[in-house]
């Protein structure tokens, strides 16, 4: 059984999904591969200890800083997914690495390989996702729209001109 809660960010809704121990989803209402790793949910919102860390997460994180601690996680995907989503937590907070040089990472020849996994992140923000960017810079490719990666970016003082 699968939970929700809702979180208001300055960028827009978001939703929030666990399995009663760890968040398994967080998602911009609306977003693309919304919701793509749910199961079946239960009937009512709970209030559950790992809501309220996330949401504390995000409330230091949303007022420009860089949270210090971790909610417990629990990302369903493929080896190659999960393999892709753990590198992207080593991409220290305000900086930024290109699909190429995270392939290059991972050993992987495909940077469209290592750019479809992250576009499936399930747990947008705390597994950084946004600060992965094009070949020159540019921003590209992110599930939540450009002009919030943009946002979440300049958040982090990575403040990006190319698009």
């Amino acid at each position: 059984m699968e939970y929700t809660a809702h979180y208001d960010s300055p960028l827009g809704g978001i939703t929030l999904a666990s399995d009663g121990e760890a968040l398994t989803g967080l998602w911009f209402n609306g977003q693309k591969h919304f919701g793509s790793t749910l199961g079946s949910l239960a009937s009512l919102p709970a209030q559950l200890p790992v809501f309220d860390d996330t949401r504390r997460w995000l409330d230091i994180y949303f007022s420009g800083r860089n949270p210090d601690f971790m909610p417990p996680l629990s990302l369903k995907g493929t080896p190659f997914q999960q393999r892709v989503w753990k590198e992207l937590h080593t991409i220290p907070y305000g900086q930024t690495v290109t699909y190429g040089e995270l392939a290059h990472q991972l050993g992987c020849r495909s940077a469209q390989a290592v750019g479809g996994a992250v576009g499936r992140n399930p747990i947008a923000i705390i597994v950084p996702c946004h600060r992965i960017v094009g070949t020159n810079g540019s921003l590209t490719g992110y599930a939540g729209g450009l002009d919030r990666k943009r946002a979440l970016l300049q958040l982090e003082q990575k403040i990006y001109f190319a698009f």
